[in-house]
């Protein structure tokens, strides 16, 4: 009975999804309908799934028993998320960002530098984190420092790599218009081509901020203090305890997700001229 039931409602709400969707001229709370909608639907199928089936929580528990599995372990996840997401993650994004933006700008203003830098940049992308993070344990130890260098070398490439093409965006009439008023480079810099870059700079932030995550939990695998969202994961999947397992998982989730909307609401302010953005409102 409790799968026809979610089979039903999922019906319903496929149908009012996609008439959300379709809808011309979308209000803001359409747009927040639909994507809600679709998510409480995708929860009550699981849910009905888990139960109908049978499924065995050792599989794949249902929603509720992860959601009860939060409620009773609400001080150890945030631990576990103020050492992975704010130590470790969050510092990590930081640095390596920065450390990208500003060897774009060094690399830009020294071209030279592309022919030789790049590749190595390239290089060091293409390393595998289960690689990198047992090195980077060994150099800095098992606390969150050792993970924030493990995101440093994840996001530091593609924001390189965008914060690059992002500043040859603008064209050559543009640059000589600046040529005329006699402006400095460092005025064709700030005035001109950081502005043009803004939207590539961001495109590397949001890319950056699902990378910093992963490579945070990840590198807790191979060595941390006894917390964090990788150490947790792990010690409960050895305890067989899945639903604790989910709920980090849920949590590491919301996480991303919060860091990607706050970037994608700064960059609606900071590229508000952009047609993209015009678009969007």
């Amino acid at each position: 009975m409790t799968l026809i039931f979610a089979i039903g409602f999922w019906l319903i709400s496929w149908g009012l999804v996609v008439w959300a969707a379709r809808t011309y001229g979308q209000p803001r709370w359409l747009r927040i309908f639909a994507p809600v909608l679709f998510g409480i639907t995708v929860l009550v199928l699981w849910e009905g799934v888990t139960r109908g089936l049978g499924i065995s929580p050792v599989i794949l528990p249902p929603p509720s028993a992860i959601w009860a599995a939060i409620i009773a372990n609400l001080p150890t996840l945030w631990i576990d998320f103020v050492q992975t997401v704010l130590k470790g993650a969050v510092s990590g994004f930081v640095l390596g960002c920065a450390a990208g933006v500003a060897a774009a700008l060094v690399i830009d203003r020294l071209p030279f530098l592309r022919q030789g830098f790049l590749p190595v940049a390239n290089f060091l992308a293409a390393m595998p984190i289960v690689g990198v993070a047992p090195i980077m344990v060994m150099w800095f130890g098992f606390d969150w420092q050792s993970k924030a260098a493990v995101v440093v070398v994840m996001v530091f490439f593609p924001m390189l790599v965008n914060t690059l093409a992002g500043l040859g965006e603008t064209d050559r009439m543009q640059r000589d218009l600046m040529a005329t008023y006699s402006a400095t480079h460092a005025q064709t810099l700030t005035k001109l081509r950081l502005p043009a870059a803004m939207p590539f700079v961001f495109n590397g932030l949001k890319i950056a901020a699902t990378l910093a995550l992963i490579g945070a939990i990840v590198a807790e695998y191979f060595g941390s203090p006894t917390r964090g969202m990788g150490f947790r994961i792990s010690t409960e999947v050895g305890r067989l305890k899945i639903d604790m397992v989910w709920a980090e998982i849920a949590v590491a989730a919301l996480s991303g997700s919060m860091l990607y909307g706050v970037i994608a609401v700064i960059e609606k302010w900071v590229t508000f001229w952009h047609p993209s953005q015009r678009g969007a409102r």
